[in-house]
């Protein structure tokens, strides 16, 4: 899965995200009819799969997961506190931060 950042096309989305909500970061990413938004805040990191066409994959889940994972330092979450809501054409991923280092 190759994600693609199209963040410039979401515009919108991200200053929303960023007005109303604790995060200081949002990219969006897309890969085919995967839409990726990705979060970043001081206590968490959020990601949301979003695929109106089919359900989305546990490969695509694990993939994902694991591709944002490397931006944060492994001391500062734990895997087991990662919490995964799926539904039908929605995935949502909550890391738990215990520290406001995050890397870039």
């Amino acid at each position: 899965m190759k994600l693609v950042n199209v963040t410039n096309s979401y515009k919108q989305l991200v200053n929303k995200q960023l007005e109303n909500t604790d995060a200081y970061f949002v990219k969006v990413y897309s890969a085919g009819n995967t839409t990726v938004v990705y979060t970043e805040a001081i206590q968490h990191a959020e990601i949301l799969i979003i695929n109106k066409k089919r359900a989305v994959r546990k490969t695509e889940i694990n993939e994902v997961l694991n591709y944002f994972l490397k931006r944060i330092p492994k001391e500062k979450y734990s895997r087991e506190q990662i919490s995964i809501i799926e539904l039908k054409d929605v995935v949502e991923i909550s890391i738990p931060i215990t520290s406001s280092l995050i890397a870039g």
